[in-house]
């Protein structure tokens, strides 16, 4: 995850740039969190699937706009 290599690299502004990559950093670690402390439970389980599948959209989505429109996370 290294905004250098990724589509993120396209927002002019470090700080934003810098403060996404923490918001997906953390996003993901609770996903993963979730996901190992609900492996038995397949209620909880299923749960977790969904959120995680949730976190690649969403990471995926904040890729493509960081590159077509990396403007947009900056401030007008």
């Amino acid at each position: 995850m290294n905004a250098k290599h990724n589509p993120l690299r396209h927002i002019p502004d470090d700080g934003v740039r810098h403060l996404i990559m923490q918001l997906l950093a953390w996003m993901w670690g609770i996903m993963f969190s979730v996901w190992m402390g609900s492996m038995w439970v397949f209620g909880v389980t299923a749960i977790a699937h969904i959120a995680i599948l949730a976190a690649i959209i969403i990471t995926v989505a904040t890729f493509e706009v960081a590159k077509r429109k990396p403007d947009s996370f900056t401030k007008k």
